[in-house]
């Protein structure tokens, strides 16, 4: 078998304070410090899938009943948080359907929203309180406003680059849902209109700010060191993959030297491997995409070593779990945005869209797919 090389992603980039590591922002514990600012946080939210109405609520205060079933059962809907999904972790008490249990992030105000379906941002619009404009147009939603939040629950990214285009050439400061786009090229172009036009970027996975994470990523000193590694779940889609590269990339670490596929008609694994690295998995970590329904989306996380008891396992990070991390987002970006400056582990990101491009290689190929980000990656602020 031979090695198929994979071409040098050439990252001059351009960018940011980033970090490698989720850190918590002071916010996150004191709820009083995140009150409303004299002024909210205009927000134009490009995508009102079930990505957009699972941010939007955690920001902008909305119908609770009308979230509950914005569509009758009988008629077809675009999106899952038509039928009552987003309502249905969003308030958990039994007794009121009106008492939000997800955490609520205040100093946002939704004022422009757009979908591909008309449908769907003009319900959008009916349930939140701020009574946004549903633009008919992507590159209506940046006109006065001081963010741009792109959501994508199920894509793959390839339609980032031009959403995002609008809002960041006129330094408006963009939030990308993940994966930050489809392909490397497309990540570099988004970090050079940002720079360009001094407009703060970010793209994160719910997955990075989850507090399951941080805690699971605290226990590997059990081990004393880790040989080895396992994630369960995310399917090989880029929507879901995403999710458990950067899941493996907020535990483990970056600077992934190789890709690998076990591609059979009912499963797909993918092996991630640092080369022997220090403080990485010595024999690297396997996502095993395709195991079947999972509990409420759950993905699962495994580490072996040969301290301890041997192995530390989680319970799972699913939608129970998820508001939590989209919180946790929310703040970084409230942050972004007060402060010019990109927050939170941006270079996760944009390390596991070129592992998530290495692997999409490696399924087609069979073969092993080595790859460089060229460091470093200047760190720079934009405004």
């Amino acid at each position: 078998m031979y090695t198929l090389q994979k071409k040098l992603l050439l990252i001059f980039l351009v960018l940011l304070p980033f970090t490698l590591i989720a850190q918590a922002p002071e916010t996150a514990n004191d709820p009083a410090k995140e009150t409303r600012s004299k002024k909210p946080i205009r927000v134009g939210l490009i995508g009102c899938d079930s990505h957009g109405m699972w941010f939007g609520p955690q920001m902008q205060k909305h119908d609770p009943l009308l979230l509950s079933l914005p569509v009758p059962p009988d008629q077809p809907s675009e999106y899952t948080w038509m039928s009552g999904g987003t309502h249905y972790y969003f308030y958990t008490n039994y007794g009121n359907r009106t008492h939000m249990t997800a955490p609520f992030v205040d100093g946002f105000e939704i004022v422009k929203v757009w979908d591909k379906d008309r449908t769907a941002a003009e319900l959008t619009a009916k349930i939140f309180n701020s009574s946004p404009e549903v633009c008919n147009s992507f590159e209506q939603v940046s006109d006065d406003v001081d963010l741009v939040f792109i959501a994508d629950c199920n894509g793959d990214g390839h339609d980032h680059l031009e959403l995002a285009t609008p809002g960041l050439k006129k330094g408006i400061a963009t939030f990308v849902d993940k994966p930050f786009a489809h392909r490397m090229a497309d990540v570099v172009a988004m970090l050079k209109l940002a720079e360009e036009n001094d407009a703060p970027i970010m793209s994160l996975s719910i997955i990075q700010t989850l507090p399951e994470t941080r805690e699971f990523a605290n226990r590997l000193i059990e081990l004393d060191e880790v040989n080895f590694g396992t994630i369960q779940g995310g399917g090989t889609k880029r929507a879901g993959l995403i999710h458990t590269i950067c899941y493996a990339l907020a535990i483990y670490g970056p600077d992934v030297e190789s890709v690998r596929a076990l591609v059979s008609p009912d499963h797909t694994s993918i092996h991630l491997d640092w080369d022997k690295q220090t403080n990485r998995p010595k024999q690297g970590v396997m996502i095993n995409c395709d195991i079947g329904r999972t509990w409420h989306g759950s993905m699962h996380m495994s580490a072996y070593g040969p301290g301890g008891r041997g192995a530390i396992h989680n319970q799972g990070a699913g939608s129970w779990e998820y508001p939590q991390g989209s919180a946790e987002i929310l703040r970084l970006i409230k942050k972004m945005v007060e402060t010019g400056k990109t927050q939170g582990p941006v270079n996760q990101m944009i390390e596991a869209v070129a592992i998530a491009d290495a692997a999409e290689a490696a399924m087609k190929s069979g073969e092993t797919q080595p790859f460089q980000i060229l460091k470093p990656i200047p760190k720079m602020n934009l405004r």
